[in-house]
């Protein structure tokens, strides 16, 4: 009786049916290689060991499966995103000044700082000029330190103008999400907000662009980890912090890191960047034009 053999293994490489008969070779499992001598290739067996070959085969396969290319790890460009801070340095230190001096005879403090029950009575421009007002030189120069690293790390990975308009709207939003879930009465001035903006823009980005190893749980909730603990540890400070502030620009930052990794091509963009730093700007002198005017 004619022994039935079975095909365990079928292509166009006649090199990958060579290496899956040494395995078989190895194993003492009696082989055929059919072939027509051009573009087809097979490996029969035995039918009755026709399992265990495709087994052997299998796990040959899997043992020798070629590595996912590497991405090219990418490197935070520190220099591009100077401008940014620059910029941002100046808005700060020159609201502070103004206000100081009443400049153009107004209160920038009454017209710019966060008050719910005005917010929600339609003074949206408070939610973003807060971002720029501070209570004394201690509340000013430590967001100053802190907004400047963070904002190196951002406009290093992805481009300073698209970085500070991020920043800046992530940092109104989560002003007005803190605005809608606290009481009407609620107060508060600070570029907090947007710092921890910032930090929530870093935490998202890395974790969505998988610029940390993710071959294991842990690295992979790193940046996520790391976000939070630097929140709890700077952000919740004394009785006067606001912590809802804090975590609400963190939470909308985070969210807007993770939507940046969606469109390299506009973060490459000279065009783009450009654009961005140009609406930042916009938004922020906007809203002061609408709060000095509104207020005299």
């Amino acid at each position: 009786m004619q022994e039935e053999w079975a095909i365990v293994h079928q292509g166009s490489d006649r090199q990958a049916c060579s290496d899956r008969a040494l395995v078989l070779h190895a194993i003492s499992i009696p082989y055929k290689i059919l072939s027509d001598g051009d573009s087809y290739c097979a490996l029969a067996v035995p039918g009755p060991l026709s399992e265990k070959a495709k087994f052997e085969i299998w796990e040959y396969e899997q043992e020798n499966r070629p590595s996912p290319p590497t991405a090219t790890p990418m490197v935070p460009d520190h220099e591009k995103a100077i401008p940014g801070v620059i910029a941002y340095i100046i808005i700060v230190v020159a609201v502070a000044w103004m206000s100081g001096r009443g400049t153009f005879g107004a209160d920038w403090l009454g017209a710019g700082r966060i008050d719910g029950s005005l917010i929600r009575d339609g003074q949206w421009w408070r939610v973003v000029t807060a971002l720029t007002l501070h209570g004394g030189i201690k509340h000013i120069l430590g967001n100053i330190v802190f907004g400047t690293v963070l904002g190196l790390f951002v406009g290093g990975l992805i481009g300073p103008g698209i970085a500070w308009f991020a920043i800046v709207g992530a940092g109104a939003l989560g002003n007005t999400l803190n605005v809608f879930l606290l009481e009407s009465g609620h107060r508060s001035i600070g570029a907090s907000t947007a710092v921890f903006a910032a930090l929530g823009i870093v935490s998202g980005f890395v974790w969505r662009a998988k610029l940390m190893a993710q071959d294991r749980w842990a690295w992979r909730l790193g940046p996520i980890v790391g976000g939070i603990a630097l929140l709890a540890y700077t952000g919740t400070g004394d009785a006067n912090t606001d912590v809802g502030a804090h975590l609400a620009g963190f939470v909308c930052g985070f969210a807007a890191g993770m939507i940046l990794t969606i469109w390299p091509d506009i973060r490459s963009s000279q065009t783009m960047q450009i654009a961005g730093g140009v609406l930042a700007l916009g938004i922020v002198f906007t809203s002061w034009f609408i709060a000095l005017l509104s207020w005299n």
